[in-house]
């Protein structure tokens, strides 16, 4: 079924759910809205602030809506306490609202609560003068209050909200704003009337298991006399596939129903399949109420150190947390925003989702339920946690609005240290499916259902976790702030899980840099420092480096193959890590393509033959060979790219093999050699030698034999000097000396150190030839050479090479071969502007790069294969000092790059090593190291034609 389907089919499931009440009949609910039902459109409240900004009078505000987003009071983030030490004192203003509404008259005799679906944080709710209830204490919760005898119906009534910012119970502070992210103030979703019959049933609750056994419970309110309640378990196409009815007694208050389905499609997050309850409250052959629930048939078990599992299938979690919000409204969303993420974590092959620190909005979860996602639903509590009188009615009002969802999982009491151990019990109390609670936690021995969640484990302590006796599933691994942890140490992270019997799976942390648009700043985007840029992805969804790989490691359908053997037979080695998808539902395509030359305008590869190939019928976790059936010109080609697709026609990945190595890739654009040029030139001074040919001319210093000065064959100076330096190892320079050759000029610097070889050739042609050759010993960050170039004269680059994100040693997953180009820009990663991908890092797999200065162009190649090229000054991490540390120079031609840590394993120790092999420096032994590399000062002649720009197609997809 394609995401689109099941959008419309979750549509349709939401308008059963969330009926507008001008279409629902009396015998159901019937719904009117007082707010926006999200950030767009909203409903103007009038509104007054009691201290911060435009406070003191009244005015409107956007209901719902964060109020520091329209401008009112003043923002905190919740480690302000720690930023201003003891002086602090958190922002605490009130708001007070008012709204005028008439309730239909038709509503008369029919009972009528006022719903809210969160208000931050105290909420005094008076209709008419009157106070609805007792003040709700708690944000992200739904309340609600019957207003029936407050109401004037088919009259105006006026609403009075009183919005404390700050609670009056200390530990709901304690929980919910004392905490790692942006505390704000606010009616921030949506507020609505609902009205019932009389009689009418509520708190539908439904345990639906794989086996077919389905339960329902219900609240029914105000029975006059007997009643019938029955049940139709309805297929989304409409059709009845079973029924379940009960007799109910006068003044009854619960009541059951219970039937067996036989064979239902099974819920899981590789087969999304829901169902739906009918509900029919009825006397003889009246109808007196009518209400559906969504659902899905499922069985979640924890096998005590065996693993987690889903309809009696094993399942590793693939997950990432995630906090609900936008930069311009804050924890104020909309359904498009909700849908977004969703795909955003289906892309990157995820299969779940933690709810980061609190339960989110409903249709988070409904399209949770919909496109396929396992939920760790967590109730606030941030390293401090509600008292049990507090934090009991916000465990029921959780598990009340969202216990029928099937991707919820897990209900997670609190976070890291903001677990109330009284309240699991609550949990269990209300829950009739009885999800198993766990303890997220960043310290061991707070294992709870069986589970060990601690968080932010390395490699090796990762290793001793899954020896022993429980399952682990970190509910916060890879931090990823700025551009640390991660994609970058999870493909070691992620196989140690992945063959691990006791691996539940993990969950990274974490999805979107909270960015706040900060409407006191000129609506700077604030990151409030290195507190909250911890995201896959920026405020606005921005793809980091991160985001690609974790997609590859992630994927289902794991192909490890690099590079094509040399006697390839056309079949690639395939292992299917989908838990209940077999291969023979999904299908892959070839393409046959050439890659675009520098002197083309465009970008890309031109694909020249594709075809559809026939999927293999592959069980989950088994592995087999994909066959390919290859064209037996395939090699004349310049690469293979191979696209797998999910049984939804969703790309899963693509993968792409050079059919010949970098010289190959040259064919056409390297031109080294020329009959019909004359001698190269040679001019010199007692401190220089020059060489000029096909108006190039290049310089050497005497005195260090690095390269001084450039002409390009534009006739001006390009400022590439100050090389070859070597980035790590030793090297005194001690002569230089040159010589003629029949197609060239030879020049060499000799050194003594660690820098074996450094020959230059001048060709006729003007290409430039360097030769090198270096031998090191010990563990180094980076290996190779650099030179100078003014990083401020740089437009932008293309290049034939993996791309178009920066790699790290750790992170070499998630790039692609093909022709990139990138203007420059001066991205941080998890900073204003959020352009991505970066212009500066390490590019890995170079075959030629080209820059585009202010000066003119220049081209630099390397037949050798893997080549590193650093492209200017640029860090990873913010720590004390920037990590990790860069080669000296400015443009650098490397064959060993750095790792990247964490933000937490600058914190505690961790050091990049000890996230896995993949982790650490380079270990060299004091091998040679060769590499030859070609450049081209301004644009090089050619003979081929730019190929025309091709748009995709709809074929191209598929």
């Amino acid at each position: 079924m394609t995401i689109m389907k099941h959008l419309c089919i979750l549509f349709l499931t939401l308008l059963l759910v969330h009926p507008a009440h001008a279409q629902t009949p009396a015998t159901q609910r019937q719904i009117q809205y007082l707010s926006g039902r999200d950030n767009h459109p909203t409903v103007k409240w009038d509104f007054y602030c009691t201290s911060g900004r435009k406070s003191g009078f009244w005015t409107t505000i956007a209901v719902p809506s964060c109020w520091e987003q329209q401008g009112f009071g003043l923002y905190n983030y919740g480690r302000d306490y720690k930023t201003y030490g003891k002086n602090f004192r958190f922002a605490d203003e009130q708001g007070l609202y008012k709204h005028s509404f008439t309730v239909p008259a038709a509503w008369r005799g029919r009972r009528v609560e006022i719903v809210f679906e969160g208000s931050m944080t105290d909420t005094e709710v008076k209709v008419n003068g009157a106070v609805a209830g007792a003040i709700h204490q708690g944000a992200f919760y739904r309340f609600k209050y019957d207003i029936t005898d407050k109401l004037r119906f088919g009259e105006a009534n006026l609403l009075e909200v009183k919005v404390s910012k700050m609670s009056a119970e200390p530990s709901v502070n304690n929980a919910e704003r004392l905490a790692d992210y942006w505390v704000f103030g606010g009616i921030f979703r949506p507020v609505y009337l609902q009205s019932y019959p009389q009689q009418y049933a509520e708190n539908v609750a439904i345990d639906a298991r794989a086996n077919g056994s389905f339960t329902l419970r219900a609240n029914v309110r105000n029975l006059k006399q007997a009643t019938q309640l029955q049940a139709d378990i309805l297929d989304l196409t409409g059709h009845i596939i079973g029924t379940t009815s009960a007799a109910v007694a006068a003044g009854d208050t619960v009541t059951r129903l219970s039937t067996t389905i036989k064979n239902p499609r099974q819920w899981t997050s590789e087969t999304p399949t829901l169902y739906r309850a009918r509900l029919t409250l009825r006397t003889g052959p009246e109808t007196l109420y009518q209400t559906t629930e969504t659902f899905g048939f499922r069985t979640i078990e924890v096998r005590r150190g065996k693993g987690i599992y889903v309809n009696g299938t094993q399942v590793k979690m693939k997950g990432t947390n995630r906090h609900s919000w936008w930069p311009e409204t804050g924890r104020t969303l909309n359904d498009s925003i909700q849908l977004q993420d969703v795909k955003l974590l289906k892309e990157m092959n995820m299969n779940a989702v933690r709810m980061s620190h609190y339960p989110p909005d409903a249709e988070f979860l409904h399209l949770c339920d919909s496109l396929g996602l396992y939920v760790l639903d967590e109730l606030a509590g941030w390293q401090k946690f509600y008292s049990t009188r507090a934090g009991t009615p916000l465990v029921r009002s959780m598990v009340e609005k969202d216990q029928n969802h099937p991707s919820i999982i897990f209900w997670d009491n609190g976070n890291e240290g903001g677990t109330n151990k009284e309240l699991d019990a609550v949990f269990t109390q209300y829950d009739l499916t009885k999800r198993p609670v766990i303890h997220p936690h960043h310290r061991p021995g707070n294992a709870a259902s069986g589970i060990d969640c601690n968080h932010y484990e390395d490699y090796y302590s990762t290793q001793k976790i899954l020896s022993d006796s429980l399952i682990y599933m970190p509910t916060e691994f890879l931090h990823s702030q700025d551009d640390g942890g991660g994609g970058a140490g999870l493909a070691d992270m992620w196989e140690l899980h992945w063959k691990a019997q006791r691996s539940g799976g993990g969950f990274l942390w974490a999805l979107i840099d909270e960015g706040i648009v900060r409407t006191d700043e000129h609506n700077i985007i604030d990151v409030n420092g290195v507190n909250a840029p911890d995201g896959l992805v920026g405020p606005h969804r921005e793809k980091e480096g991160s985001f690609f790989a974790i997609r590859e490691i992630f994927s289902p359908i794991h192909i490890t193959l690099k590079e094509l053997p040399a006697k390839f037979d056309g079949k690639v080695e395939i292992e299917n890590r989908y838990h209940f998808t077999n291969l023979s539902q999904c299908f892959f395509q070839w393409e046959l393509v050439n890659f675009r030359k520098p002197s083309d305008p465009f970008a890309g590869s031109i694909t020249q033959k594709k075809s559809r190939i026939k999927s293999p019928t592959l069980a989950p976790l088994a592995t087999s060979k994909l066959n390919l059936e290859l064209p037996k010109d395939w090699r004349s080609y310049d690469a293979i790219v191979l696209s797998a697709f999910d049984p939804a026609k969703n790309l899963v990945y693509k993968w792409t093999w050079k059919t010949g190595g970098n010289a190959k890739l040259l064919d056409g654009v390297l031109a080294p050699a020329a009959k019909d040029k004359p001698a190269v030139q040679v001019a010199e001074t007692d401190s220089t030698l020059s060489l000029t040919a096909s108006n190039i001319s290049v310089t050497f210093n005497k005195t260090n034999g690095h390269l001084s000065g450039v002409k390009g064959n534009n006739g001006d100076k390009l400022s590439f000097t100050n090389g070859p330096v070597l980035v790590a190892g030793t090297a005194t320079f001690t002569g230089l000396k040159h010589h003629a050759e029949p197609d060239g000029e030879v020049v060499e610097a000799s050194y003594s150190g660690d820098l074996k070889t450094v020959r230059w050739k001048m060709h006729a042609t003007g290409w430039l030839q360097l030769d090198y050759e270096y031998s090191l010993t010990g563990d180094l960050p980076f290996t190779g050479l650099s030179f100078s170039y003014p990083e401020n004269f740089v437009i932008g680059a293309k290049w034939l090479g993996q791309g178009p994100y920066r790699a790290w040693k750790n992170r070499l997953a998630g790039t692609t071969l093909n022709v990139w180009e990138n203007a420059n820009n001066n991205t941080q990663t998890a900073a204003a502007p959020w352009i991505y991908p970066e212009f500066k890092g390490y590019f890995a797999d170079i075959a030629w790069m080209e820059f585009n200065t202010v000066e003119g162009a220049f081209l630099v190649a390397s037949p050798d294969k893997n080549l590193f090229v650093r492209r200017f000054n640029f860090y990873g991490l913010t720590g004390i000092k920037p990590q990790p540390g860069l080669p000296i120079g400015d443009i650098s031609f490397l064959d060993g790059i750095p790792p990247i840590g964490t933000k937490l394993g600058l914190n505690i120790d961790q050091h990049p090593e000890k996230l896995g092999p993949n982790s650490e420096p380079n270990h060299l032994t004091g091998a040679p190291t060769k590499r030859t590399l070609y450049f081209y000062f301004g644009l090089p002649p050619t003979d081929s034609k730019p190929q025309p720009y091709i748009a995709p197609t709809k074929d191209d997809l598929f």
